[in-house]
């Protein structure tokens, strides 16, 4: 794998010098916990095993001199523990419409290239990975609202998923929740939702109503970039 980063972007860095790169995004993710993911809290995961999925718009990017904006992104993963655990399994799908250059350095991040060790979720998801499944290059259809809590992805062949806000048995009203992670490595707040999701392919994915998370993320090589001290 350190090949492909050293051939992301046929860069002339020096020796050890890592290539600056940045990423905002807004993304939404669906995984197999309850509502209130116990991963985001130290526990382990609700049925003991995690797996799921995360999509991304690049509102503003760059590796090197590649830009990224508007690429799309999916990364699929299972691990059969927690994650900490490792001995999991990821695969990455790279928006079609990306040139090569482009696809190179959006895989690069996506597998923690470039990047201070356990600085951001894609470093880490990497790291405890045992099995990364060759990327995927496909279009990706994505619509995400943070704040209405409300996304939907498609994939044509591998995957469709949706997000909605969680709605109240007592009242059947929407009831908004957040979580908030000052020093976390993914995001700072994200809206909590409900969310379901189909995939096939080497990571299969077949969840109903599960933990649904809509965030806006900002991920550099040195880690996630606080908006708040």
């Amino acid at each position: 794998m350190e090949a492909v980063y050293a051939a992301a972007l046929d860069a002339e860095v020096g020796e050890n010098v890592m290539i600056d790169w940045s990423i905002e995004a807004s993304t939404f993710g669906n995984c197999n916990c309850d509502y209130c993911c116990p991963c985001q809290f130290e526990l382990r995961p609700t049925h003991g095993d995690c797996k799921g999925v995360e999509v991304g718009r690049i509102e503003r990017g760059h590796f090197g001199d590649v830009v990224l904006d508007g690429l799309h992104w999916a990364l699929l993963f299972a691990w059969p523990g927690a994650i900490f655990e490792g001995d999991g399994a990821m695969q990455a799908i790279i928006d079609e419409r990306a040139d090569d250059r482009q696809r190179k350095a959006l895989l690069a991040v996506l597998h923690g290239g470039e990047t201070e060790e356990a600085t951001t979720h894609w470093w880490v998801f990497h790291a405890m990975s045992s099995t990364v499944h060759e990327p995927i290059f496909k279009p990706i259809d994505f619509a995400v609202d943070y704040e209405k809590r409300s996304a939907r992805a498609t994939i044509p062949g591998i995957l469709e998923t949706s997000g909605r806000p969680i709605i109240s048995p007592a009242t059947g009203e929407e009831h908004r929740v957040r979580i908030d992670i000052p020093a976390g490595i993914e995001f700072e707040i994200a809206e909590i939702g409900s969310a379901s999701t189909k995939a096939t392919g080497p990571i299969a994915l077949d969840l109903k109503d599960s933990y649904g998370q809509f965030n806006m993320l900002h991920h550099t090589g040195k880690g996630v970039v606080r908006s708040r001290k």
